[in-house]
């Protein structure tokens, strides 16, 4: 997401490093290449104008710190008005209601309301520990009762059914009497979208709305529509009182505009943004940790907090203890290492977060996909245990037999093989518990692989 933003805001904001001064000319050239980013980026005229202003107030009214040069002055009056647009922090769920609290899902169809519904359930079961159900008032597509069936049972969420002859306030009065009688915390209604906004539709969904009285009217909108979505966003507020937006498929959207715009149109904060189509793939949506990615800055906060989730603790102790004791970093220990970076999303998700990635060639970038990664597991997989934990036994045959194995090319067999050595010596630097050797070892590795 926002790679467009990134790579323009990036080369624009480099002009003005060099200069001695923050001055009047040169803060005009720059806020110039800034707004022609951001309307690229198709973000929202009105945002952009008030965006330029602030800034360019900040720039001549300020006195600039002395640590600080005017490339970062600069950068960080952008990464301040960013937060500012996006609302300041994340806001939560408000889930404070006799339960069970009640969700509402709203907006068009496509937008992917049914699994957004689905991925809240694991969100609020996973991280905050409710029982949680879900409900479809959708009446029009089957299909989406049926797909909401099945996500609810892939993730053990509690599932009341629902068919096309029944009424959409009847559907959810009767799943919250049952909700009630099974003491759950939370109820997420999916309901009915369309192709565009209409009358019958607000109509309905209003008339639902002032039924079950929710405690959350959450508006689902695909970021990759950018300023529609922000409109469409409008036009749901002013029927409905939102109290916040979840943006979707933002990781097939590389210019980010919605996720400028809607906060300042709707007044209402973007509370999770969708990352991807596994149901775990919904994050918090964090302003300043936005920012940062925007700039690119990374985000090593999320990047902790992933790794922290996902990440075999068990395994990487056992790793860590394995090594401390001077035993071998060996094949089996690579793949394993490989599958944690797989579970976390893959290389690409990982990158995104990392600060200076944008700086990197595009070329190279291409070259680090996910796609190597299942290559790289799979040439682990067609060896032996034997040849895992001996690598120096794979020669000639076994080399082909191994590519045969795995539908590979054996060029790929010796990649694995290198990236393998690679990493053994880096490991056996940590062995030595010398972080300044560990460090050396490890640039070198980088300019080794190639990326």
């Amino acid at each position: 997401m926002f790679d467009n933003l990134t790579d323009r805001l990036s080369s624009t904001l480099k002009t003005i490093k060099g200069q001695g001064r923050l001055t009047e000319t040169n803060i005009k050239d720059t806020l110039r290449e800034v707004r022609m980013a951001l309307l690229e980026a198709d973000v929202a005229l009105p945002v952009v104008t008030e965006f330029i202003e602030r800034v360019r107030e900040g720039a001549l009214g300020q006195q600039v710190q002395t640590s600080l040069t005017p490339g970062q002055a600069m950068i960080k009056l952008v990464q301040s008005e960013l937060i500012k647009v996006m609302g300041e922090e994340n806001e939560g769920l408000n889930l404070k209601a006799n339960p069970p609290a009640v969700i509402l899902m709203a907006g068009l169809q496509g937008a992917g309301k049914t699994t957004t519904a689905a991925k809240l359930g694991r969100f609020l079961k996973e991280k905050h520990k409710k029982k949680v159900g879900v409900v479809s008032a959708d009446i029009y597509r089957p299909a989406a009762i049926k797909q909401l069936q099945t996500l609810a049972d892939d993730l053990s969420l509690d599932f009341f059914a629902s068919d096309a002859s029944q009424k959409p306030i009847d559907i959810v009065n009767n799943a919250l009497d049952a909700a009630k009688k099974k003491f759950l915390d939370v109820l997420i209604v999916d309901t009915a979208g369309r192709l565009h906004i209409d009358d019958e539709m607000m109509g309905e969904i209003k008339a639902l709305h002032a039924a079950i009285d929710p405690v959350e009217t959450l508006f689902v909108v695909d970021s990759m529509t950018g300023q529609d979505a922000a409109n469409t966003a409008k036009a749901f507020h002013d029927a409905l009182p939102l109290t916040g937006v979840i943006l979707t498929k933002a990781d097939g959207d590389a210019r980010g505009g919605a996720a400028l715009s809607i906060r300042h149109i709707t007044g209402k904060p973007i509370k999770f943004i969708g990352v991807g189509e596994k149901t775990d793939a919904l994050e918090p949506f964090y302003p300043d940790r936005v920012a940062s990615r925007i700039l690119g800055m990374g985000d090593v906060l999320g990047l902790i907090e992933e790794i922290e989730q996902k990440i075999d603790k068990q395994k990487a102790e056992k790793l860590a203890k394995k090594i401390q004791k001077g035993k071998t970093f060996d094949l089996e220990d690579l793949r394993e290492q490989l599958l944690q970076m797989q579970s976390m999303g893959g290389v690409g998700s990982l990158m995104e977060k990392l600060p200076g990635m944008n700086q990197v060639p595009q070329g190279m970038k291409d070259k680090v996909n996910d796609k190597e990664l299942a290559r790289q597991i799979a040439v682990i997989n067609s060896m032996t245990m034997q040849e895992r934990r001996y690598p120096d036994l794979i020669k000639g045959n076994r080399k082909k037999r191994i590519a045969v194995g795995c539908g590979q090319e054996l060029q790929d067999v010796n990649r694995v093989l290198k990236q393998h050595k690679m990493m053994e010596k880096m490991m056996k630097r940590f062995k030595k518990g010398n972080m300044a050797n560990m460090m050396r070892g490890m640039q070198s590795n980088m300019r080794g692989m190639r990326m």
